[in-house]
Parts: C-alpha cells; structure tokens; sequence
C-alpha cells in the first residue's frame, strides 16, 4: 500500500488546509475536524486506496482505516501541522446538541489514550496469566515490574487526558498535566491514605483518590478554559509570562481539589451506579441488546465513548457488561467474515473477507469486517448480530465478568480469568466458539449477493461500431456503453485533480453535448447523491462505475438534476437515469465535464478506452477484462 499516495488523496478529498481544523486517530479510524464537512464528497474519500468507510459522527469527519491508520497519520502530519486547530469554528459546529458536543469531547481526548490503555491491559492480562500457569512467581521483582507497567497507564490516565482534553479545549496542555500532576500528588495521596480531615485556606478538601479517574480532570480542563481566558483579560501584557502560570495553576488548583474535583468524582461514581443498577435489575436483557447493537455502536464511532463506564469498572470493579458484549460482538465480526471468505468464489473478496476476520478474531478491530464484509453484503451482518443477542442472553444468565481492560479476542481471553470463579474463563470460551459457530452456520444459511468473480463471457470477431480498436473481445469481457453523448477526453485532462490523477480509478471523461444520462449496462444503482450530481452503478459482471455530472456541481445541492431511478433499483443497458440542464450549470460557472469512472479499477487486469474522439449513447466507451 502506497500510504504517501492515499494520505495526498486524503488531504485533497477532505479539502487541505483551509477546510481542515484539527485531526486526531484512533486504533482505526482519522478523525477530521472539518470546517465544511458538506465541501467533501463521500464517494470520493471512500474509493481512496486504504479507505474502508466514513462516518459522520458528533462533528467529526471520521474515515474508517483499519489497523494501519498510524502510517496514514503520519503521512498526513508531513502534509500540515494538525496539532494547531483554526481559530474559527464553523456554524455547524456551533448548532450541534449538547449530546453531540458531549460525544465528540470524550471521542476526541480519549481516541489518542487507547493504544497506551490496551498496551497496558494487555500486559495485565500477561500478569494474570503468567502466575496460573506456574511461570512466574507472584513474588519475583519481574512480577512487580511487571505489574508497574500495566498499571501506569490507568493510574496516570489524568495526566493523559489532561494534554488531549487541553488540546481539544485550547487550553495551555503542560498547565492541564500541572493541574492533574497536584491531584495525582504523593503528598495528597498520603493525606488521602491518612483519612484526617484537611483544608486548604480554610476550605475543605474532599480526600478523593484521582489516579485513574476520568470526569474529574476532564471537568477540570473544562473550567481551566474560561480561567486562562479569565487572567488574559485582567493580567498585563507586560506581566503575563510570569503571572498567567502563576495564578492559573494557583486558582485551578484549588478548584480541582475543593470544588470540581469531589463533584467528578460524586458525577463518575453516580454513573457507574446507575449503570451497575441497571445490570442489577435486568441484566439478562441488558446484556443480549449490548452484545446485539454493539457494531452499530460502532458504526457511529460511540463505542470509545463509554470509555470512563467501563474503564472505572475494570479498574475498580469487574465489568460486566460492555467487555463481555464486546467479547461476542467482535468475535461474531470475525466468524461472519469467515464464512463469507468460506463461501465466496471471488478472489478479492475472499482476500479481504480472510484478512478481516484474522483482524477481528485475533485483535478484536473490527472495522475492517464490519465496513469491508457484513454491513457491505448486510446477511452477514444480521447474522452477527443475532448471534451477539444469543450469546448476550447467556452471558446475562451466567454474569460474565472481565477483569482487565482489553479489547476482547483470542488474545486476551486471559482478561476474564477470575482468581476466584473458574467458571468465569469457561463461560467466556463458550461464548467464544459459540458465537463462532453461530455465527457462521446462520451466515451461510442466511446467505449474501456474491460478486461474480469473472465477467459473463462474451466474444465478438468483428469490432462493432464504437468498439475500442481490438480483433476480439475475450472472453471475461465487460462492455460499458457511452452513458452521455459528447467529446471524449482523457482523466489526465481534467480540470480535478482527484479525477486526473485516477485517484478514484481509471476511466474516461465526456463533455456532453445534451442533458440525458443511460445505463452504460445491465446491473444495479449502487448510490444516488442526495445532491444528484453523481450515481454510482454496478453492472451484473461486477464493474463498479461512478458518473460524476460536471466538477465541483455538488454545490448546486441538485437544482439542474432529475432523477429517474432509484438506490438499489435494478437497471438495463440504455435506460434513463438522469437529466440534466446543462446550461443551468454552465450558467452556474461551473465545468459540464464529466468524469466516468471505474472504481474498483485493480479489480480488472486490462482496461481498453476508445479511441474515438465523440461518442453517442448507443456506443462502447471502454471495456474491462478480468
């Protein structure tokens, strides 16, 4: 994977640097802060090589990865420095529900902490492991060191969301990591220990324990914003390099111990809870509808925002709720995935269904299966989730329990070993074969819309009128019909550099000379634009084609579009599909150009353009062969 190449494709899709306010990732997924999110088009970013889906979720502009996200990271921060956000906010950012804001805040500063937290559960569950299995002594100096570094990350985790939460907020991040450094303090920790009443000025201080704690110092940093905002107003230019830090930390710090820090403390432990009630009381039905929905969690990036409920829990508490749904749902991911690879007779699907499963069962990521399998052939992905609601059920009934924060798979099954309750780590294999087998049983039976691996065969000894210069047309021949009429120009010759570079795939250009749009050939409407300027198809043979009326014509929020067809609607070779009043955009300003492009282009060993210099409707433009 060329990650230079998609990064660049990236960068320009989602607009450079104008429309880009900050970008963070997570284990899967870029997440954009977009100035102007309606400036990007969806089909464009999705067809990037390396790109398995986008999500708009919580005024982040999210393109789903899969585990090589850091490597296009990195490429990206080559591009620009995405660590400073744009002063300005835009307009939709401002109008988003308070739900949303709430969302987006813990998705962003806890999106960047999760590598260091599963580093660290899995090293704790490697120290509930080594002991059981007689290779390592609970006693040994390398046990304690050990346990060191599986603690550090969650013991230290305010001082980690302190520098995300400052940069999500804008506030100084090394007076945010001060302010966490006074809660986490050895010195306020022995009075914690202590448990002798203390005051501060004659205020009294609530004896809390911060380490590991998550609303706390978010609410903190939260406050620090308007402080720091506060002492610029009254402190003098002359005097702020040295009072601004001065009193900041001073006025923070005694807020974080008086005030917001016993109520984040009071507010974490009434969520848990409330949480811990609702488990109490109906756990047998709480647990199958997590296990059930989690992918759809997923999908709309919210998962990592149950991070402070189930973090509190498998610190303090085992959980036993949302690590146990994870278990079934991520594993059911996988097995869906298999099965399709088990079934399918296309090569590429069956590459990317294999490669998706491993990533699921072994690693516990699923976006990979989930955007690039089940939700893709959707049978799959029912299949998956009957199977989480099945396995919920019964992990409801037994009270399944993890004991470390990890993401659940093969790997770390560990994390549900229970010192006191061996059943524990048997429940979870049989919900992990279960959901295996249930699974991929239900996967094959409920089935899916196979892509054919070749194209219906198809020769010709005599090249018809239109056809690309050949002898014969071989067999695994798809042909794709002029769908406008006009003056045929190469990619390279488009004024659109996603277009010209074949960022999207290889293909052909049509200034057309009228206003109607057909069916190139038989198949099926993959995607209409909801601004029309595009539809997407997908021909019997496989070929997906994407028809992008004009450049730049998304702007016109489908004015000079009419469609005739639908999402999801069978076509015929020469049905129409669009019409378009092509002096409206013209008049517009904008360029009639357009592009006709074969998305899945690696997908075809040769692709063959005409080399005529116009077209009719009733003419071959290109033809593809396996």
């Amino acid at each position: 994977m060329d990650y230079q190449k998609s990064a660049q494709a990236i960068f320009q899709a989602v607009g450079g640097n104008e429309n880009i306010n900050s970008l963070t990732h997570c284990m899967t997924r870029l997440r954009f802060k977009l100035n102007d999110e309606s400036r990007v088009d969806d089909d464009k970013v999705k067809q990037i090589p390396g790109v398995v889906g986008i999500n708009h979720q919580s005024g982040q502009y999210q393109i789903i990865i899969g585990n090589d996200v850091s490597e296009y990271y990195k490429e990206l921060t080559k591009l620009t420095d995405f660590t400073k956000s744009n002063d300005s906010l835009t307009a939709s950012t401002s109008k988003e529900n308070w739900f949303n804001r709430f969302a987006s805040f813990i998705s962003s500063c806890m999106s960047p902490l999760i590598p260091a937290l599963i580093g660290g559960g899995m090293i704790k569950v490697i120290v509930i492991l080594l002991p059981m299995l007689g290779w390592m002594s609970e006693k040994s100096s390398t046990y304690a060191f050990l346990t060191i570094f599986g603690d550090a990350p969650f013991y230290f985790l305010p001082i980690m969301l302190a520098f995300t939460s400052a940069k999500y907020f804008k506030v100084s991040p090394m007076l945010a990591v001060t302010i966490a450094g006074i809660m986490l303090h050895p010195n306020f920790a022995a009075m914690v220990k202590a448990g002798k009443a203390v005051t501060l000025m004659g205020l009294p201080v609530t004896l809390a324990t911060y380490s590991s704690s998550v609303i706390p110092i978010l609410l903190m940093v939260w406050l620090m914003k308007y402080i720091e905002a506060g002492i610029d107003k009254i402190c003098p230019a002359s005097m702020k390099s040295i009072l601004k830090p001065l009193l900041v930390i001073f006025v923070s710090g005694v807020l974080a111990l008086v005030v917001v820090g016993p109520l984040g403390t009071f507010a974490g432990k009434l969520l848990s809870d409330i949480i811990l009630f609702i488990q109490s009381k109906a756990n047998w039905l709480a647990m199958p509808l997590m296990a059930a929905f989690m992918p759809l969690i997923v999908m709309t990036g919210m998962h990592w925002a149950f991070s402070p409920i189930f973090l509190a829990a498998s610190i303090a508490t085992p959980d036993s709720l949302i690590l146990p749904a994870m278990l079934a749902a991520n594993i059911a991911q996988g097995a869906a995935s298999l099965a399709v690879a088990f079934k399918t007779k296309n090569k590429n699907t069956r590459q990317v269904a294999t490669a998706a499963s491993i990533s699921a069962l072994v690693a516990g990521v699923t976006e990979p299966a989930l955007y690039g399998v089940t939700l893709k052939y959707k049978k799959p992905l029912y299949a998956a989730m009957i199977s989480g609601a099945i396995n919920g059920l019964f992990m409801g009934l037994v009270n399944l329990k993890s004991f470390a924060f990890a993401v659940p798979s093969l790997v770390s099954l560990p994390q549900f070993v229970s010192k006191t309750n061996g059943n524990n780590l048997i429940n979870a294999v049989i919900v992990l074969v279960a959901s295996i087998i249930i699974t991929f049983v239900l996967t094959l039976i409920l089935g899916f819309e196979d892509e054919p691996e070749t194209a219906t065969a198809a020769t010709a000894t005599t090249p018809t009128q239109g056809t690309p210069a050949a002898t014969t047309i071989a067999t695994g021949t798809t042909k794709i019909y002029a769908p406008l009429s006009g003056k045929v120009l190469e990619l390279s010759e488009v004024k659109d550099q996603t277009f010209a570079q074949k960022t999207l795939g290889d293909g052909v250009a049509i200034v057309p000379t009228d206003g109607k749009v057909y069916a190139p050939f038989t198949g099926e409407v993959m995607t209409i634009f909801p601004t029309k300027h595009a539809i997407g198809l997908r021909s019997n043979s496989g070929v997906e084609l994407l028809i992008h009326i004009g450049l730049d014509t998304v702007n016109l929020k489908g004015a000079p579009f009419t469609a005739h067809v639908e999402t999801g609607q069978a076509i015929k070779k020469g049905q129409l599909l669009m019409e378009v009043d092509l002096a409206a955009i013209q008049a517009a300003g904008y360029d009639i150009t357009t592009p006709v492009v074969i998305t899945n282009t690696s997908e075809f060993s040769e692709i063959t353009i005409t080399e005529q210099e116009a077209v009719t409707q009733d003419q071959i433009l290109m033809y593809t062969i396996k």
